[in-house]
């Protein structure tokens, strides 16, 4: 029966609404003899709004909200009401958002174990996982320990669409607070283009110079965008 958003839904055997009986059970099935990375994205989408949302659309119209929003991505950083215009509720935007966030705990968690500087993909992919999906420029920094443990991330700064306003007096007051000895900046790029600007390269010297006054090293600034990732450090423009 068409839902008011003219998407159309399939019927669904008697039990528990959501993905259809029979294909949730052989997704189950692929997902603990393969694993999740041998499932399609539409295919863990299904699965996880089937567990979760009332009424879930199947995996076939799962597939086709990832291509109305452009993919993962553009569905992660959809608002409800966004989700709403497509013909889903607050539960479905719930569920992509708790995903998201147990995902980013997870590995902050193994950051807070190890060294950072030995696990340079698992940063990128805390990076990737925390601003990747963002509308607008964030600006955020990781606190790291003298053993080059996570103590904390943070956003410090929110932008617009292209700039972020950044103040290096307040970098340097949460560094001091956190006891931090050292950092890694980090911000993304919503237009999907990872190059630094001349005005980010500006910004990392301005903020290396104030915090090496007090003695706190930037180990790298990172840059997201999209599926792509700068790396100040990787390129040699630390100072």
């Amino acid at each position: 029966m068409p839902s008011s958003s003219g998407i159309r839904h399939a019927a669904l055997p008697p039990g528990r609404p959501g993905v259809p009986r029979t294909n949730r059970r052989d997704v189950q099935r692929r997902l603990l003899a393969e694993g999740p990375g041998q499932l399609s994205d539409a295919e863990l989408l299904g699965l996880a709004w089937g567990l979760g949302v009332r009424r879930a659309p199947p995996p076939l119209t799962a597939a086709a909200l990832l291509e109305q929003f452009g993919g993962m991505g553009g569905l992660f950083a959809a608002p409800p009401t966004q989700l709403a215009r497509a013909g889903l509720g607050p539960a479905a935007w719930s569920v992509l958002q708790a995903a998201l966030e147990l995902a980013r705990r997870s590995v902050a968690q193994h950051l807070r174990q190890g060294k950072l500087l030995c696990s340079p993909d698992m940063v990128a992919q805390y990076l990737a996982l925390s601003l990747q999906h963002r509308p607008r420029e964030i600006f955020a920094v990781m606190f790291l320990d003298a053993r080059n443990r996570l103590l904390a991330a943070e956003e410090l700064f929110q932008g617009t669409l292209s700039q972020t306003a950044v103040y290096p007096r307040e970098v340097a007051r949460r560094a001091l607070e956190c006891n931090a000895a050292a950092v890694i900046l980090a911000h993304n790029h919503p237009s999907g283009v990872a190059e630094p600007s001349p005005a980010d390269r500006e910004l990392t010297n301005t903020l290396q110079r104030t915090l090496r006054c007090l003695d706190i090293p930037v180990l790298d600034h990172v840059i997201v965008a999209g599926g792509q990732r700068f790396s100040f450090a990787e390129h040699g423009l630390l100072q």
